[in-house]
């Protein structure tokens, strides 16, 4: 669900060039060593730490480099001889940078070259602090490796070459700024209320401020701490909340370094790997990683085996720190582990390999249950050795760094981005050296920003622009019909549902997506937007970023914003939001208030104008519309509230009609992305809405799990529910009878205050307009996405009863798709996706990524299930409800094909065979003959004979064309002869086929048929003699002979209903 766009911006910093030596003293660019915490191994079972602090020297003492020497020897082991290095960087790679690191709050991120850390903040983006080393501490501690960030951002810790951690600590002034431009506050008024696409109104004076830029450029201060020597070196180190985790070498053990002493006074623990009785033996950790929500890390050993490792606390002398369990254990050499990532959203850890492939792993518990979800194999044969692995903040999206390049997949693996199809000489001669190798990565702004280092060194961070679908931050129904994508600063909705059939099909993005600027007031404050949500007649959009929330209007192109700040800045969009005709319905929560807020379209927005509130006594996760006039909120304490949306003639009443409570059957309400209910019809139709809670089957999804909870009554008369997971690895879902018509039209007009009607049902607005009323089998469909393919159960009803009565399922539809689909399109007969392209042109010298939109036609694939299960009427049915479409033809034509090319070279056992099938069906819609004969001309010959001995004899095609009056069609048939038959037999068909169209004046198929007869004979005989046969010529008068085709005079035929096709 992510897709690279755009030519990324890049960023360096230009810092001085190194001072002469004396000049490294007590200032920002010099180096303070005040502390120093040396860890060593002096027992083979035993690490002990020991603490040794400086002299009571103050921060303004400046530290030449003898002190730096002498602080380094009394560090150091006894009787061992530190290794030296360089003290001074190869200038020509001194600038280049070594490691980039986010912080966990993504308002900063740091960099590090061999020598340098600089502080950068992400929102204006620009350099807040720097230090540099002195040659002397380079030559003492060793190069810069890499860097980690305390997650409260307030101490960095970067890794040297020869085994030391160098800590500092970061301190702001929240009132102070580093520069004060003057920005535009006027707009936050009068623009405010009338922002048009975006705009923020004139500029009077001074800049105004770009998105998230609102705050300025903070001042901060970066101060040395202390360095820490680990004379066990150094392999991987994990900042946490609490402590620093070490992976040390020799010996191979795991050190935690508290930030702060405990209870007990001490700041140090360690644990041997050979002490851990689920660790193999004689291995060192190579890669740790560590996500908070799981509380689970992750640790690659150098035998390439992966273990889920878990801290816990020691409440006794001997009781071991950490609890693992192995999950992956390499088979070949090219499976050997190397890198780690952890998706808490989906509960998924992602293992790198040394070939290039991914291992996937679902987990499931923390008692080993880790089974492989699926493989990612590398997108090209040799894509380099893998230098980083890292999940999109929401979990969606799989970024893997290469040395010859980077790709990008959705979380069950269908490929995204990638730049393994760039040309590396363009890539070089534009110096965008990013699409040839990366060595490290980072997301920020909530996944919509990537920041990349070029593998091989360079100064420029390279920061790509990516576009995801909306359902990654609001899962709605509505989401899933109406695809609509967001960027950073704008929003893209796919309109090609007002547009004709072939525009449809079409790739041209610029007609079927429209694309608008989000407003620039609204995002100075409160960017990167997290939720985007349209109405279900696609003529509102809302969105909700860090507080507060804003919508628009595609049919007046204006955004409305809170008048008050104070009232944006009071709440913040948490559970989504959803529209009610024209009435916007968000969970938010205020303070420790939790509610449901209905703002109309035609007010302003202000918290005194709210149509309804409703206060909820926990955080709302999940909420969407459903049916008619039914919303559904699940919440934290594992409720699903059932409200029932009143209109009256200038407002909404929300009433509550019924609750479920799930405890004991879903035991993380916060792994729920989505929930939808199938209430029976005659509850729909004429029963109480407040028994729909008892009487509705359940659908929700559970990370990837796509679960069926059934209501049932126990013994005792209490309600109950049977679950059952009907399909894994689901992306999205979606269900046809809860999605808003494509083309629905709301009849409300913005500027009045009308009644609100009653809306139009998903069934009568999808169907009424372009499907006949028998078209009920896809009206109660499930259609889902699984990361490969789309899978659709044409009856969700079919399913409901297999679960109840504990047969297995029925098989989905599997539909096979090369790009990412984003939606159905039902009506059309189409699945709706998108793919990304790389484009690079040498005239405009830099490479861009875009979008393309593609479409797949699922009808054949649907028609082809329904006669493999011997359900023709079905069949028929259903392709009469697509009849109308100008594509219906290929359609049948796809069906015949690939029906034909499956039998053709391995025949199935007679009752087995689904040709038949297929003919019989065919043979019910006036195309048939087209559809036969098209499929003929673009199958190889070979099929041929296995075709028609089921359709029957061409000649009697050819025969049954001409009598019912199908010119093309019976000229296809006619070289189908040409082709089994000799020319000469089925010249009278020629002639006939000739005199018909000379009768009906058709001259172009005239002029397609002399084509045809000059290219079967250059020396032009048999075209002249065909002309004398159709009396357009008059009768040679040489008394040479009849040419190959026409040996004796067959004399003109009485004209015929069809013509000779194009055979170009």
């Amino acid at each position: 669900m992510y897709w690279p766009v755009g030519a990324p911006r890049i960023y360096a910093a230009k810092v001085p060039p190194p001072p002469a030596p004396g000049a490294y003293d007590s200032d920002d660019s010099g180096e303070l060593v005040r502390n120093s915490l040396s860890l060593s191994s002096s027992e083979p079972d035993e690490i002990a730490a020991e603490a040794e602090t400086e002299g009571d020297s103050d921060e303004n003492q400046k530290v030449g480099e003898q002190q730096v020497e002498e602080e380094e020897a009394s560090s150091s082991v006894a009787g061992e001889e530190e290794p030296r290095v360089k003290a001074e960087p190869d200038p020509e790679t001194r600038t280049h940078l070594v490691a980039i690191e986010v912080a966990r709050n993504g308002a900063l991120f740091a960099t590090i070259t061999a020598a340098e850390l600089t502080i950068w903040q992400t929102k204006p983006t620009a350099v807040v602090s720097h230090v540099r080393r002195s040659p002397s501490s380079i030559e003492s501690y060793g190069p810069n490796v890499d860097i980690l960030i305390r997650p409260d951002s307030q101490i960095f810790v970067v890794q040297t070459a020869l085994g030391y951690l160098m800590t500092y600590s970061l301190a702001t002034d929240p009132n102070a700024r580093v520069y004060k431009p003057q920005f535009v506050r006027n707009h936050m008024g009068h623009s405010r209320q009338h922002s048009v696409s975006g705009s923020t109104g004139a500029r009077t004076n001074g800049l105004a401020p770009g998105a998230g830029e609102a705050g300025g450029v903070r001042e901060f201060s970066l101060q040395f701490r202390m360095v820490i020597k680990v004379d066990a070196g150094i392999s991987k180190v994990l900042a946490l909340e609490t402590e620093l985790m070490v992976a040390t070498i020799k010996p191979s053990a795991i050190q935690c370094i508290r930030w702060t002493p405990d209870s007990t006074g001490s700041q140090t623990s360690a644990e041997l790997l050979s002490r851990m009785p689920w660790m193999q033996k004689k291995v060192v950790t190579t890669d740790m990683v560590y996500d908070r929500p799981m509380n689970l890390s992750t640790w690659v050993t150098s035998d390439g085996r992966a273990y889920a490792v878990q801290k816990h606390s020691v409440t006794e002398e001997g009781s071991r720190s950490f609890k693992g369990y192995c999950f992956h254990i390499p088979s070949t050499s090219g499976d050997a582990a190397v890198k780690a990532s952890i998706n808490a959203r989906f509960s998924m850890i992602a293992v790198a390999c040394t070939n290039g492939s991914i291992y996937v792993y679902n987990a499931r518990d923390y008692n080993g249950n880790i089974p492989l979800s699926h493989k990612l194999s590398a997108p090209v044969s040799q894509p380099g050795s893998i230098t980083f692995v890292t999940w999109s903040p929401d979990g969606y999206c799989l970024m893997t760094g290469y040395g010859t390049g980077w790709a990008t997949w959705s979380v069950y693996g269908k490929p995204g981005g990638s730049s393994f199809h760039s040309n590396p000489q363009v890539s070089e001669k534009t110096n965008e050296q990013y699409l040839n190798g990366v060595k490290g990565g980072c997301w920020m702004a909530n996944g919509g920003n990537l920041l990349l280092l070029k593998d091989g060194g360079d100064e420029r961070i390279w920061n790509l622009e990516f576009a995801k679908s909306a359902i990654t931050g609001c899962f709605t129904c509505v989401n899933t019909a109406r695809p609509m994508l967001q960027t950073g600063e704008k929003l893209l909705i796919y309109r090609g549902y007002d547009t004709d059939d072939i525009t449809m099909i079409s790739q041209d993005t610029s007609v079927l997506w429209h694309t608008f600027d989000m407003p620039a007031a609204y995002l100075a404050d409160n960017w990167p937007i997290r939720s985007a949500v349209t109405s279900p007649d696609g003529r509102y959009v809302a969105i909700a970023g860090t507080r507060g929330l804003a919508h628009y209007s595609i049919n007046s192109g204006r955004w409305k914003m809170f008048m008050n700040e104070q009232m944006e800045q009071e709440f913040v969009v948490k559970g989504g939001m959803c529209w009610y005709q024209h009435i916007l319905i968000a969970a938010v929560e205020a303070g420790d208030s939790h509610e449901l807020r209905l703002y109309s379209r035609e007010l302003q927005l202000d918290n005194t104008l709210l149509i309804h509130r409703e206060t909820l006594p926990s955080a709302v996760i999940f909420l969407s519309l459903t049916g008619e006039e039914s919303l559904l909120v699940y919440t934290h304490d594992n409720t699903l509230y059932h409200f029932i949306l009143q209109p009256t003639e200038t407002s909404v009443k929300l009433v509550q009609v019924g609750r479920i409570g799930f405890h004991g059957i879903i035991h993380a309400p916060t792994r729920v992305r989505s929930i939808s209910w199938i209430v029976p019809d005659d509850q729909l139709r004429d029963g109480d809405p407040s028994r729909d809670v008892a009487t509705a089957t359940v659908l929700f999804l559970l990370d990837g799990k796509l679960v069926l909870l059934q209501p049932s009554y126990s013994e005792d008369g209490g309600l109950k529910y049977d679950m059952r997971v009907i399909l894994q690895n689901v992306e999205y879902y979606a269900l046809i009878r809860e999605q808003p018509a494509p083309g629905l039209k709301n009849e409300h007009e913005e500027g009045t205050l009308g009644m609100l009607t009653a809306p139009q049902t998903p069934l009568e607005g999808a169907f009424s307009e372009v499907l006949p009323t028998e078209a009920s089998a896809l009206s109660d469909s499930l259609w889902a996405f699984d990361g490969n393919d789309v899978k659709v159960w044409m009856d969700v009803k079919a399913v409901l009863e297999a679960s109840l009565s504990g047969h297995d399922l029925p098989t989905p539809v599997r539909l096979p798709v090369d790009f990412y689909p984003l939606t159905t399109l039902l009506p059309k007969g189409i699945v709706l996706g998108i793919e990304s392209d790389l484009v690079q042109r040498r005239d405009i010298g830099l490479s861009y990524f875009k979008f393309s939109t593609r479409t797949h036609l699922f009808l054949s694939h649907l028609l082809r299930h329904l006669l493999t299960s011997h359900r023709p009427e079905a069949a028929v049915l259903l392709a009469q409800s697509y009849s109308h479409l100008l594509y219906f033809p290929h359609a049948l034509e796809v069906l015949l094909h690939n029906v034909l090319d499956d039998e053709a070279d391995s025949p199935p056992e007679p009752h087995l065979a689904i040709l038949p099938e297929v003919i019989a069906f065919l043979s019910h819609f006036p195309q048939y003959l087209d559809v036969i004969v098209q499929c003929t001309r673009k199958t190889e010959v070979a099929s041929w004979k296995h075709l028609f001995s089921v359709v029957g004899s061409p000649q009697a095609l050819f025969e049954e064309s001409l009598s019912r009056g199908l010119l093309k069609t019976a000229g296809g048939y006619l070289l189908v002869l040409h082709t089994l038959e000799q020319l000469s037999e089925s010249s009278q068909d020629m002639v006939r086929l000739f005199s018909r169209a000379v009768a009906e004046q058709d001259w172009d198929l005239c002029k397609e048929l002399a084509r045809f007869l000059t290219a079967l004979d250059n020396s032009g005989k048999t075209l002249r003699e065909a002309l004398e046969l159709v009396q357009l010529r008059s009768p040679a008068v040489d008394g040479r002979g009849g040419s190959f085709m026409f040996n004796q005079s067959d004399g003109a035929r009485a004209a015929g209903d069809y013509g000779f096709p194009d055979l170009d």
